[in-house]
This record gives structure tokens, C-alpha cells and sequence, in this order.
């Protein structure tokens, strides 16, 4: 099994891959997954650059044979050619790759193009050929989708992670999927048998600043105001900005303002996951939270005309945070 497998693929049965996404990191990280696979092991591997080494260079490893093994192992980054942005007086190079890849299945060596682009031209005859001839893996995940696929990637490399260790791990990475992946890479050094606990997590994951921010605002609405000042005053100290401050504080009264108000409504708490598309630990501390919904909506309306009072000077010294706080 390998990781691309997670996603959706058009033809798994295919070595050649196409992995196109926007995210580079996530892309990179299952490209280098797919590269360790046992079967590639005794090839020769080659990573070619096309923005860097240029089309030439691509079109050199895809035609020479190799020195050190029977077959070759390609990596195709920044792809541009799959793009509308492709110089003319480079039109050589693209009929070159064009009758390269009509006859992939006689190549003898895998390619694997690694597009991190939201948009790639469809319209481009080549882009049809790649689209044709490669498995085709689009690593999209839902923000409700980030646990259960950060799960399957962490048991499919061997190792095991406790349902508590997970959802911490994905709560410092502020459900960011690079970022889960970042952190992972540093519990996975540090794992014993490869087992990830929650305390691996506490001691080797810091928290987030946005969650930093997130806890601020929590130990005000438990009425633990002396815990709320003091994390408010050690982020002002590191020099976090007010208005960073109050973009978080409103995006976090927002959210729970809009689940209290659907479930108000009668919407369960999955459907109130799906249809927000945030992830589910957020929902649940929304759906805890005493507040009303009047005292929520004066809230979030404090904080938004904090915020402009601060860009437009109103207010020059921190300490309107503190009020707004002890206001909770």
C-alpha cells in the first residue's frame, strides 16, 4: 500500500504518476513516500527541475539510458509545461515531450510529476497526453477530512498514534495538514516502538501562535480571567500584534456564534462539521460553551470595532485587550 492511495487515483495500476495539487508540501511529502517503495529501490534516482535545469536537461534524463541501473526513477518538479505560461521559442522541447510521453508505455524507466499548481491548462494538447497517460493523484483534504486521512498516513508508515495524542497533535498544528505533517516528522524521531502518546506530544509539539491566541479567549469564557490576562500579557510581550490578537478572538467568537446558531436550528453536530468545514474539536468546544447567543453577537461586535479603533488610532496602548477580556 502506499499513501497515494489515500487519495483518489485514475489509474493505481500505473507507475507513471501525476501528482498535482496546490499544496507543494503535501505533494512533496507523497512523492518522497512513493520513492521509498521497495519495487524502486535498485533504480537510479534522477530529479529533474524544469524552472532550474529546463526542459533540455528533462528531456535528456527521459531518453538516456542510465549508468548504474537498468532502469531510472524520474522526478519531474515545477512542471511548467503543463501551464499556459510556456515561452514559444520552447516549442521544440514541448513537441519532444509531447511524442515522449504518447509513448510511455514504452519507456522503460517511471516518471513521477510532482505539479504543485491550482491550475494546470487543459486546454494544452501535452496536458491531455500527462492527463491520459499517467495515474492521476489529486491530494485533496477536506479541514473535515484532516484526522481521519493524518491517521491513515501515520498507520500506513508503521506507526501507531492514540486517539488523544491525534487530536492534540492536530489541534497545535492548528489543523493545518504541512503543519501536522512537520510535527509528525519530529514525534516520529522520538517514537518508542513506533508509538505516539499524547505526552510525546506535549513535550515534542509546541503550541501554535493562533492556538496561543485560541487559548486566551477559552480561560476568559471559563470565567478564569487571571489565566486569560496572564496568556494575553506573554503574547504581547513576544510582540504578537493587537490586531493579530483580535483577528483570532473574532474568527473564534464567529465560529462559535455560527454553531450555536445551527444547532439551535436543530442540525446535529456532523452535519455542523460538514457544513462548516472545520474540524470536529472545534465544533465540540463551540457546542460546550455556556454563552447565549446575544451576549456572543456583543462580543464579536466589541472586537470588530476594537479592531477599528485601533487602525484608526483610537486606541495606542494595549490595554483595551485587557478590558475586552475581563468584559467576557
Amino acid at each position: 500500500m502506499t499513501l497515494l492511495s489515500l487519495f483518489k487515483n485514475t489509474n493505481n495500476n500505473n507507475p507513471h504518476t501525476l501528482i498535482w495539487g496546490a499544496d507543494d508540501f503535501l505533494n512533496d511529502y507523497l512523492m518522497r513516500s512513493y520513492a521509498k517503495e521497495d519495487r524502486f529501490k535498485d533504480l537510479e534516482h534522477v530529479t529533474v527541475d524544469c524552472e532550474s535545469d529546463g526542459l533540455d536537461e528533462l528531456i535528456a534524463s527521459l531518453t538516456e539510458s542510465s549508468l548504474f541501473s537498468e532502469q531510472k526513477f524520474i522526478v519531474v518538479k515545477n512542471p511548467f509545461f503543463l501551464t499556459a505560461k510556456v515561452s514559444k521559442k520552447l516549442q521544440k522541447q514541448i513537441d519532444d515531450l509531447q511524442k515522449i510521453f504518447e509513448n510511455l508505455a514504452d519507456l522503460e524507466d517511471v516518471v513521477v510529476i510532482v505539479a504543485s499548481y491550482e491550475k494546470i491548462d487543459r486546454r494544452k494538447k501535452l496536458t491531455k497526453t500527462v492527463l491520459k497517460q499517467f495515474n492521476v493523484v489529486e491530494p485533496q483534504i477536506r479541514p473535515y477530512e484532516v484526522a481521519s486521512t493524518t491517521k491513515a498516513l501515520i498507520k500506513d508508515e508503521g506507526y501507531i498514534i492514540t486517539q488523544s495524542a491525534l487530536q492534540l497533535l492536530i489541534e497545535r498544528s492548528d489543523q493545518v495538514i504541512d503543519t501536522i505533517l512537520s510535527n509528525y516528522q519530529k514525534l516520529k524521531m522520538v517514537a518508542t516502538d513506533n508509538k505516539i502518546t499524547e505526552k510525546s506530544v506535549m513535550q515534542n509539539v509546541d503550541l501554535s501562535l493562533a492556538q496561543n491566541i485560541f487559548a486566551i479567549l477559552e480561560s476568559a469564557l471559563d470565567k478564569n480571567y487571571r489565566e486569560a490576562v496572564e496568556r494575553l500579557d506573554n503574547q504581547l510581550r513576544e510582540g504578537t500584534n493587537p490586531i493579530q490578537l483580535l483577528a483570532v478572538f473574532e474568527n473564534q467568537l464567529e465560529l462559535i456564534l455560527v454553531v450555536k446558531i445551527l444547532a439551535q436550528r436543530g442540525r446535529s453536530e456532523p452535519q455542523i462539521v460538514k457544513g462548516l468545514g472545520v474540524h470536529p474539536y472545534r465544533v465540540k468546544l463551540a457546542l460546550r460553551n455556556r454563552l447565549k447567543i446575544d451576549k456572543l453577537e456583543n462580543l464579536l461586535r466589541d472586537a470588530i470595532d476594537l479592531e477599528f479603533k485601533y487602525k484608526n488610532g483610537t486606541y495606542r496602548e494595549d490595554n483595551f485587550l485587557k478590558l475586552f477580556i475581563l468584559n467576557v
